[in-house]
């Protein structure tokens, strides 16, 4: 009989509500469903990493979170004699650990951008792509006449024929909330009926970047009053609730990634409004599941800061040979205008909800990328 496949998963263990614990989390329940032997293990707890290693015995510790994170989720394996698998996304460059990075027979990327940006900064050939799964059981489509949304609805006060545009984030400014509310003064000449619900975590980024979004709303002229904010941590399943409630998901993001909570709003049957760049190219289909937005703006950078926490002995500045690209900016326009498409078919929305819900259950329910993240280990790691 084939001894199973025993993987360590470090992550942040219990996990919170939060992108990177959940990405743990549907990992180790799409392992265990896969037959896999897997353990769950905090990734900043040295003793608990120690322990799990050397009493679990994996074949791999898969790593989970950023490049910076090398000294836990890839040193500190190997120093107990596991083979660490980080699975990592990546901001707006990858400032240290190349030379690691690049012998280790696989590094996992969250998307092909994130792929992307890894090779462009000097890690090669062993990056291949695993996405990020979701719950069926938390995100699945929900009825509107549903007494949890009938009452998610009015607590929001969204009237029965008043439309609803969501966005979520840690601030709401990074998923193009700013670019929205440009939008949505397009809109409001058109469409009167919407209301706007943004839920942003409690962070400094997200008070920062709050003073910017209420000036804006001010000098927009927008009426205060369809324009809601939630704070806080929301568990998945009330996310679920949420995102069922709205009308339209909208997350023209600065920078992503991956984009999760894009992903669960498809699974919701909720037609999305995105950027053409970054993670969203991997999870939406332009004009089947939602929208893609051209890209108006690059905001490039030719020098930044790194510090120790990165792996650097000292602060000082990097100088890049060429420009690199840090963050990007929807096209307001095309925003607006496929807001409004939205916003005017009932039958548009439907249809691609239903494609969206589909498409996410096919391709990113957490057995499948489980399973997918198995066969790159096998392929390049254990080699079976």
């Amino acid at each position: 009989m084939t001894e199973k496949l025993k993987i360590l998963v470090l992550y942040p263990h219990p996990p919170e509500p939060d992108g990177v614990s959940m990405q743990g989390h549907y990992l180790i329940r799409g392992l265990k469903e896969n037959g896999v032997d897997v353990m769950p293990c905090d990734r900043e707890n040295n003793i608990e990493k120690e322990w799990a290693l050397h009493s679990f015995k994996p074949d791999v510790a898969i790593g989970i979170g950023f490049w910076a994170d090398a000294p836990g989720l890839i040193f500190y394996p190997q120093e107990h004699g596991v083979q660490p698998v980080p699975w990592f996304n990546a901001d707006g460059w990858v400032a240290n650990y190349h030379d690691t990075l690049n012998k280790l027979p696989l590094v996992v990327a969250t998307s092909n951008w994130v792929k992307d940006t890894y090779k462009r900064d000097g890690v090669k050939d062993n990056v291949h792509v695993c996405h990020i799964g979701f719950d069926p059981e938390a995100f699945h489509p929900i009825p509107r006449s549903d007494p949890r949304i009938k009452e998610l609805r009015r607590l929001l006060d969204i009237q029965d024929d008043e439309k609803m545009i969501l966005t979520v984030g840690g601030d709401v400014t990074s998923k193009g909330a700013q670019e929205m509310f440009k939008a949505l003064k397009i809109v409001d000449s058109k469409f009167k009926k919407w209301k706007y619900v943004l839920k942003a975590w409690d962070s400094f980024s997200a008070d920062d970047h709050g003073k910017e979004e209420e000036k804006l709303i001010s000098e927009l002229g927008l009426d205060h009053d369809k324009i809601t904010y939630l704070r806080g941590k929301l568990s998945p399943e009330f996310m679920g609730i949420l995102l069922n409630a709205c009308d339209i998901y909208a997350a023209p993001s600065r920078l992503e990634g991956f984009g999760m909570i894009q992903l669960e709003a498809q699974a919701c049957a909720k037609p999305v409004i995105s950027i053409n760049v970054g993670g969203p190219k991997d999870t939406i289909i332009h004009n089947k599941t939602g929208f893609l937005v051209d890209v108006a703006e690059e905001i490039k950078l030719d020098k930044e800061w790194a510090y120790p926490w990165m792996g650097f002995e000292t602060q000082h500045q990097v100088l890049f040979s060429e420009p690199k690209i840090f963050a990007y900016r929807g096209n307001v326009n095309q925003l607006a205008d496929y807001t409004l498409r939205l916003l005017n078919d009932d039958k548009l929305r439907e249809t691609m909800g239903r494609a969206g819900a589909q498409h996410a259950l096919d391709n990113f329910h957490y057995k499948v990328t489980a399973k997918r993240m198995i066969d790159l280990i096998e392929k390049y790691v254990i080699k079976k």
